[in-house]
């Protein structure tokens, strides 16, 4: 039986939970006492709940929400959320040491489990009382999944082009417009949605919380993807979805700030996922080296493939240095935290999916297999430098900060 991480780390005042020395190859160097049980924690639930059934999912398509739900009864529904409604009350870098700890037992569904973070997050931060009351504990122990919408057919990278919008009808908006690319969509019950309403450009949008169940809400198919295949994603339609105000986060006009920022967050997140993913691959490729012989003996022996691990483990390590840096950053509210999450997301998830494809190499045509897992780590990380904001957009981020 699982102890909630939350009742571990309660005692532990925020400042303990930094690291306590230096991050190293082993991701366990350099925490703390209570980030080492936590770690712990969510290993265990990775190679017990998660592992066994990664290609399950992955080949069958699964969405499943049993295992969100157990983790969600581990304290990993709403990590960062206060307590107030059954968050976890946990920092970023204890998040970012969930995460990629979780995706070695499946990268996908760790991915869409970070998502649900972030709207919770989202929700605890800038909904009204009355709001978090209605959604939250429900949230927190995922019995009502949460999706992130923001892109739109027509608006990705240029986000705030987005031309979905909400109109005021007294006490109520109806929302007209579609989103793309949704992680859950259909499946979740709750979706925070980035609309018009007022001006063109960022100071125009505002979000706002959406039942599945309000009318005008349908989905498109579920798209048929490369990786990421145990959470489903759809266009999400609304046709006169009404909605009363008091589901707005925030002011009006402050919907681009607040998907924003939870986006710093959700970059960390996504970046976390990818050194899970990468630390899985080369874990198993070091083992697979050691017992596959060619020319008589283990591969292992020929300087290639030692090159080849030295090279991997230290993207790994600068991965995860990069990361747990800019959770911290976020925890501290550092000037350049900003930079710091785009510095981090740009790295870890364009060098960390080269480590996995590297690992694919040196299993040969065995890598190529659905039954080694690596291929599956590949799929599922491809699309990381894609999205939660484009790896050229974190290019932009980080030369615009540069240049000021």
């Amino acid at each position: 039986m699982y102890v909630l991480v939350r009742t571990a780390l309660r005692r532990a005042p925020f400042a303990t939970r930094l690291l306590s020395t230096v991050t190293s190859v082993d991701p366990a160097a350099g925490l703390t006492d209570e980030q080492l049980a936590t770690q712990e924690l969510a290993t265990r639930f990775a190679q017990n709940e998660m592992l066994p059934n990664m290609a399950q999912w992955d080949q069958q398509e699964e969405f499943p929400l049993s295992t969100l739900r157990a983790a969600a009864q581990l304290g990993f529904g709403a990590i960062y959320c206060r307590e107030d409604y059954g968050g976890s009350g946990l920092s970023r870098l204890d998040a970012s040491i969930i995460f990629e700890a979780l995706a070695q037992g499946c990268t996908s569904t760790t991915a869409y489990l970070s998502i649900h973070n972030m709207c919770a997050w989202m929700l605890d931060t800038y909904g009204s009382e009355d709001l978090k009351a209605q959604y939250l504990p429900q949230v927190v122990t995922m019995e009502k999944c949460a999706s992130y919408c923001l892109t739109e057919p027509g608006s990705g990278s240029d986000a705030a082009s987005l031309s979905t919008t909400a109109v005021r009808a007294g006490d109520h908006y109806r929302i007209t417009g579609s989103k793309a690319f949704i992680s859950g969509a259909g499946e979740s019950e709750v979706y925070l949605v980035m609309c018009r309403t007022g001006q063109p450009g960022p100071k125009g949008i505002s979000c706002i919380l959406i039942p599945r169940s309000t009318p005008g809400v349908t989905f498109g198919a579920k798209e048929k993807k490369v990786g990421w295949n145990s959470q489903p994603t759809r266009i999400v339609h609304l046709e006169n979805a009404e909605v009363p105000v008091s589901n707005r986060l925030g002011e009006e006009g402050e919907g681009f700030s607040i998907a924003m920022s939870g986006l710093n967050g959700g970059r960390i997140n996504i970046a976390s996922c990818s050194v899970g993913a990468a630390q899985a691959s080369l874990d198993a490729v070091i083992e697979y080296i050691k017992t596959r012989k060619q020319f008589g003996s283990p591969i292992a022996s020929f300087q290639h493939s030692q090159f080849e691990i030295a090279e991997m483990a230290a993207e790994v390590l600068a991965s995860r240095m990069l990361v747990r840096n800019a959770a911290k950053a976020l925890d501290s509210q550092h000037p350049s935290t900003v930079m710091l999450c785009a510095a981090a997301k740009l790295y870890a998830t364009r060098n960390c999916l080269q480590v996995i494809d590297r690992a694919l190499q040196l299993h040969g045509g065995y890598g190529y297999l659905k039954d080694y897992p690596v291929q599956q780590y590949l799929r599922d990380c491809r699309v990381h430098t894609i999205l939660e904001g484009t790896n050229e957009i974190m290019r932009v981020i980080m030369a615009r900060h540069l240049l000021a």
